[in-house]
């Protein structure tokens, strides 16, 4: 499947593309590092997000203390300034199959979709880092910017529509990521575009599993809750926003 085939579901399944404005302002050279570093911790926010759906709703207490082994070396690099690459490409890995929760009728198809889903992210995670070095970026823990926020506000509080309203959430934010990678590699030197091409190819089926999760679980059509949250996202890309960012909307 080429890079065209792969973008059309997403683009079908956004309401908008990304501004013009955006595009411009990302080739610029002096907004590199920014982008990169937010990339950086935005893939460690997907593992995060997916890690919180498995143990809130998934796996029992060793499987628990199992992911979050698993996260810590990233997390203590991204919070912490501890570790380096080095550290990180020989950290610990998920040191057990996890067992879906009895209670929880659903639980085996989050943890198969979601385990994926982490590792492929933690890996982009070190690749973006690799990047970083090999090109001087010095590595800062900058502030997130509105879009996730804006999103996971709109969410209900009460279950099971939190857990739905969050999976929605996750979906827009991977079909997000994915038509940005593609828009960036058009405008980024030779080396980075095919860096985001290849991150196209690998997480372009995200949003989809996030989707297929979100109808699993919901005992009511989603398609009016999608809807709703489409328009937040589409409005969070298309206003004027004066923080520069990877999901961030139309520079001011």
């Amino acid at each position: 499947m080429n890079y065209a085939e792969l973008l059309t579901p997403v683009h079908q399944f956004l309401l908008c593309r990304t501004p013009q404005a955006w595009i411009d302002k990302a080739k610029e050279p002096a907004n590199l590092p920014v982008l990169l570093q937010d990339h950086l911790l935005c893939e460690l926010k997907a593992a995060q997000t997916a890690m919180l759906l498995l143990r809130k709703y998934a796996v029992d207490k060793e499987g628990s203390l199992a992911l979050l082994e698993w996260l810590k070396p990233f997390e203590d690099f991204a919070y912490r300034f501890i570790g380096d690459a080095t550290s990180l490409r020989n950290s610990v890995k998920l040191s057990r199959n996890l067992a879906g929760r009895p209670d929880v009728s659903y639980s085996n198809e989050i943890i198969e979709k979601m385990v994926l889903l982490i590792r492929e992210e933690l890996h982009h995670f070190y690749q973006v880092l690799e990047i970083m070095q090999a090109r001087g970026v010095p590595y800062t823990n900058i502030s997130a910017g509105r879009y996730a926020k804006g999103l996971i506000s709109a969410c209900k509080t009460h279950e099971p529509q939190i857990l739905v309203d969050k999976l929605i959430c996750g979906a827009l934010i991977e079909a997000r990521s994915c038509e940005r990678f593609a828009a960036l590699a058009e405008v980024v030197d030779a080396e980075l575009g095919q860096f985001y091409l290849s991150l196209l190819r690998s997480e372009a089926r995200h949003f989809e599993d996030y989707l297929t999760l979100a109808q699993q679980i919901s005992t009511t059509d989603i398609q009016p809750r999608l809807q709703h949250f489409l328009q937040i996202e589409a409005e969070l890309i298309q206003s004027p926003d004066a923080d520069f960012k990877f999901h961030s909307g139309s520079p001011i």
